[in-house]
């Protein structure tokens, strides 16, 4: 019976690196040359921060009502904890949109 062997390919790392966009291209000096071009640099980063946030808060009140049991006092901070996150993915997802239509308007290409 022969018996073959798996063998990965080397990984070309110069191949790799034009494959996935870096942090640092974007950060390089003269990239930013106006206020759209520091918009659409720093604005993508914002908003998977603030997507972060809103799973930890989302994640955090509910913890927080599971652990609450029949404490109304502390099952009504966690539904304010529900609710402001929320709130806050309201608020992120109009930004974005806003953000798009804006750009789409006055001609400048963010993201």
């Amino acid at each position: 019976m022969l018996i073959t062997q798996n063998t990965t390919p080397a990984i070309d790392f110069n191949n790799l690196k034009d494959a996935i966009p870096s942090l640092t291209e974007p950060f390089k000096p003269g990239a930013a040359t106006n206020v759209g071009s520091i918009i659409s640099i720093i604005l993508p980063y914002l908003y998977v921060i603030a997507g972060l946030m809103l799973l930890f808060y989302l994640l955090l009140g509910g913890f927080h009502m599971m652990t609450a049991g029949s404490d109304e006092k502390g099952l009504a901070e966690a539904k304010g904890k529900i609710t402001n996150a929320l709130i806050g993915f309201l608020l992120l997802f109009v930004s974005y949109w806003l953000v798009k239509i804006l750009g789409y308007i006055l001609g400048m290409e963010i993201f």
